[in-house]
C-alpha cells in the first residue's frame, strides 16, 4: 500500500465560509485515515471558525519547510498570518482577496515541489481578489498561469455526472467567439484522458451543441456547429475516441445522467454549472483537468449571507477531500 496523499487545503476568502467547511470537513477520521490533511491559511481564522461552530479544536502550526504530519483532533495549518482577528464577515475586502492569493499561490509552490500531493480549494470571492490587486477570474486561471499550463479545463464532478468545459468565466458572446474546432477537440481530448486514466474503459463523451437543438440543420443560429465543433468531434472519432455530438444539450444532460454518457463537454459556463447545481450543491466538485498537478474544489461560492453562523454544510468540501485523495498520486 502506498504512502498516504498530503492534501493542500486553501483556506479561500476567510470573511466567507471556507474556514468553517474546512474545520467541520477535518472532523471526519476518516479524512486522517486516508490522508495528511494539512491547511495552508490563517490560524486565527481557522480557531474563530471552531468558536462560531463550538468545536473542541486544536490548531497545530507548522511551518511550510518543516515534514508534514498531523493526526485527528488537531487542524496543522501552514499559517501565513495577512488577516486582522476582527476581519468583518460577509463582505468583501482587499485584505481577504489578497490573503486567498497566497494561501493558493503558496500551496502551489508546495506541489510544484513535491511537498504536497494534492490541493483542495475552499471558495474565493473574485471581486475582493481583484481588489487585493489579483485580476483573475478564479481559481482555475490562476492555477494554469502559475503553472505554466496552457491546455487545460474545468471538470464538474457529482455522482451522477460529470461535465468539462470548453470556456469559463467570459460572457457568452465571448464564449462563442473563442469556441474553435482546436479548443473544442483538446477538451474532448482531456475528457477522454480523464476518465481513462481514473478506470474508466473506453470513455463515452457527448458534446453539446451551441444552439437550441444543436442548431438543427441550420434552421438556429449561423451554422457554429457546423464551424466550431463537428470539425472537432471528427478529429477525435478518428483518433478512436468514442464521442458523440454536437448533441442538443437538454436532452444530452439527461441521457448524461442516465448513464448514456461518462462526460459532457460542455460550450460555455451556464450551460454546464446549471445541470450539475440542479443536481444538488453539496454533491458537486470543481477539477481543474490538464494541470500537473491535482486540484479540487467545493462547487460553491463563499456564502456571506451565512459565513459566520456556525451553519454551513460541509458535503462538498468532504467530497472534494475525497476526490483529491482518489487522484492523488500514492506512491
Amino acid at each position: 500500500m502506498g504512502k498516504k496523499p498530503i492534501i493542500g487545503i486553501t483556506m479561500g476568502d476567510a470573511a466567507g465560509v471556507g474556514p468553517e467547511i474546512i474545520v467541520k470537513s477535518l472532523q471526519s477520521k476518516r479524512i486522517y485515515e486516508e490522508s495528511t490533511p494539512i491547511v495552508v491559511g490563517d490560524a486565527k481564522m481557522l480557531k474563530r471558525a471552531s468558536d462560531v461552530l463550538n468545536l473542541d479544536v486544536t490548531i497545530k502550526l507548522i511551518d511550510k519547510n518543516s515534514m508534514f504530519e498531523t493526526q485527528y483532533g488537531e487542524i496543522a495549518c501552514v499559517d501565513l498570518d495577512l488577516l486582522p482577528e476582527d476581519l468583518p464577515y460577509g463582505q468583501v475586502s482587499k485584505e481577504a482577496g489578497h490573503a486567498a492569493f497566497e494561501y493558493l499561490r503558496t500551496a502551489i509552490e508546495l506541489a510544484n515541489s513535491g511537498r504536497i500531493d494534492a490541493i483542495c480549494t475552499a471558495p474565493l470571492n473574485k471581486e475582493a481578489l481583484h481588489k487585493g490587486g489579483h485580476v483573475y477570474p478564479g481559481h482555475t486561471e490562476i492555477l494554469a498561469e502559475l503553472t505554466n499550463t496552457k491546455d487545460f479545463s474545468m471538470m464538474l464532478a457529482s455522482p451522477k455526472l460529470k461535465v468539462i468545459h470548453v470556456t469559463t468565466h467570459v460572457g457568452l458572446l465571448d464564449a462563442i467567439k473563442m469556441i474553435n474546432p482546436d479548443r473544442v477537440y483538446n477538451v474532448i481530448r482531456l475528457a477522454h484522458e480523464t476518465l481513462s486514466k481514473s478506470g474508466v474503459t473506453n470513455p463515452k463523451i457527448g458534446v453539446c451543441g451551441i444552439n437550441p437543438h444543436a442548431g438543427e440543420n441550420g434552421l438556429f443560429g449561423y451554422g457554429e456547429e457546423e464551424e466550431k465543433i463537428i470539425p472537432a468531434v471528427q478529429k477525435a472519432m478518428n483518433e478512436g475516441i468514442h464521442v458523440e455530438g454536437p448533441l442538443p444539450a437538454d436532452t444530452l444532460f439527461f441521457r448524461a445522467q442516465r448513464g448514456d454518457f461518462d462526460m459532457v463537454v460542455a460550450m460555455y459556463h451556464d450551460q454546464g454549472h446549471g445541470p450539475i447545481k440542479v443536481l444538488g450543491l453539496e454533491a458537486g466538485v470543481n477539477i481543474t483537468v490538464g494541470l500537473p498537478i491535482i486540484r479540487t474544489s467545493v462547487d460553491h461560492g463563499t456564502a456571506f449571507d451565512i459565513a459566520g453562523k456556525g451553519i454551513v454544510d460541509e458535503r462538498s468540501m468532504l467530497e472534494a477531500l475525497n476526490q483529491a485523495i482518489a487522484l492523488a498520486p500514492k506512491n
